[in-house]
C-alpha cells in the first residue's frame, strides 16, 4: 500500500511550483552552457593573442638581429678597408725605413773601409756587402 501511495505521488502532474524549478534548472543549465563557451571563447582568444604576442616578438628580434648583422657587416668592411690601408701604409713606410737603413749601412760601411784602408771602397761592392747582410 505504501508503493501505491508513492506511485500516486510520483504520476501526480507536476505542481506549479515544480514546473518553476524545472524552468530554473533549465535556465541554469543554458546559463552554463553560455559561460562555459564564453570561457572557451575567452581562452581562444588568450590563446590567440599569445601566439599573436610571440609572433610579433619573433618578427622584431628577427628584424633586429638582421639590422644588426647589416650594421655588423658594414663596420666589419670599413675595418677591413682601413687596416688594409694601415698595411699599405706600413709596408710603404717599412720600404722606406729599409731604403733609409741601406742607404745609411752603406755610408757607415763605406766609412769604416776607407778609414781602415785609406781609400775609398768600390760602391758597387759595399752595395752587394750590405743586402747580403740585410738578407739574412
Amino acid at each position: 500500500m505504501a508503493e501505491q501511495a508513492h506511485k500516486a505521488t510520483t504520476e501526480q502532474p507536476p505542481t506549479s511550483e515544480q514546473k518553476h524549478i524545472d524552468e530554473d534548472i533549465a535556465e541554469a543549465g543554458k546559463l552554463k552552457q553560455q559561460a562555459d563557451e564564453a570561457v572557451a571563447a575567452y581562452e581562444k582568444a588568450l590563446a590567440d593573442a599569445r601566439a599573436r604576442a610571440q609572433s610579433i616578438a619573433n618578427e622584431t628580434r628577427e628584424r633586429h638581429e638582421a639590422a644588426a648583422d647589416a650594421t655588423r657587416k658594414q663596420l666589419e668592411d670599413e675595418l677591413n678597408t682601413k687596416l688594409a690601408g694601415a698595411e699599405m701604409s706600413i709596408a710603404a713606410t717599412k720600404q722606406a725605413a729599409m731604403a733609409n737603413v741601406r742607404s745609411i749601412a752603406e755610408e757607415i760601411a763605406r766609412a769604416i773601409i776607407e778609414r781602415l784602408s785609406g781609400s775609398a771602397p768600390n760602391d758597387t761592392a759595399v752595395a752587394n756587402a750590405v743586402a747580403s747582410a740585410l738578407k739574412r
